[in-house]
């Protein structure tokens, strides 16, 4: 059986938090869908509020101290990435903008992604698809279809009259799932072999690679 690493960024500020109960939930739902379907799974939980100061200082300086180097390493060779950020000011948090603006804008190149968001409302479940989903979209990930976003209230039973929680954590963990044990590592650069047009010029005047009749 193949073996899938998967990395969960959780940007919860305080401990315990929401947030990082549904990057668990998540992650539980990810793993026992993999498993399922006959892979070894390696999971890591990255909480960015332990790598705040070495992001400002990366910011700052332009180096990433040893701990965010290896997170972020993780990050780029994973085989999916679940995100999960507390909203504020309808968006997602600034340590979480940060640690992904000290990202190299390549690591995440058909990376599959799963994302996911708290905050105290339902009427800031949207901020995943104008903000989480397009800034991913950006770093050019493979975004699940199926975001999930939990509000204070999600965390009970529910009212019957909607999804529940667990029923969008199932669904979105499936989809993901499904693209991670698909995934087969950074996709080539279909320009890779494109000869440049100043290297034709100068095989045409040598009499080089001559085009044929």
């Amino acid at each position: 059986m193949s073996t899938k690493k998967i990395i969960a960024l959780s940007a919860g500020l305080s401990q315990p938090s929401s947030t990082r109960l549904l990057t668990d939930r998540l992650v539980e739902a990810t793993t026992r869908d993999l498993v399922g379907r006959g892979s070894f799974v390696e999971v890591e939980v990255v909480e960015l509020r332990d790598l705040a100061h070495e992001v400002t200082d990366a910011m700052l300086t332009g180096f990433a101290p040893p701990a965010l180097a290896e997170a972020l390493e993780k990050v780029s060779s994973a085989d999916g990435v679940i995100a999960v950020t507390p909203v504020f000011s309808s968006s997602y948090s600034g340590l979480f903008k940060s640690f992904v603006d000290v990202m190299d804008h390549k690591a995440l190149t058909g990376t599959p992604v799963l994302i996911g968001a708290t905050g105290g409302t339902a009427r800031h479940s949207l901020a995943l698809e104008y903000a989480v989903r397009p800034l991913f979209a950006y770093l050019q990930a493979v975004v699940v279809p199926t975001s999930v976003f939990a509000a204070s209230e999600d965390w009970g039973e529910g009212d019957g009259t909607s999804t529940t929680l667990p029923e969008r954590v199932t669904r979105a963990a499936g989809e993901f799932a499904e693209l991670v044990a698909r995934h087969e590592g950074a996709l080539d650069d279909p320009f890779a072999a494109v000869v440049p047009f100043d290297e034709q010029l100068r095989r045409l005047a040598v009499g080089g690679d001559d085009p044929q009749p």
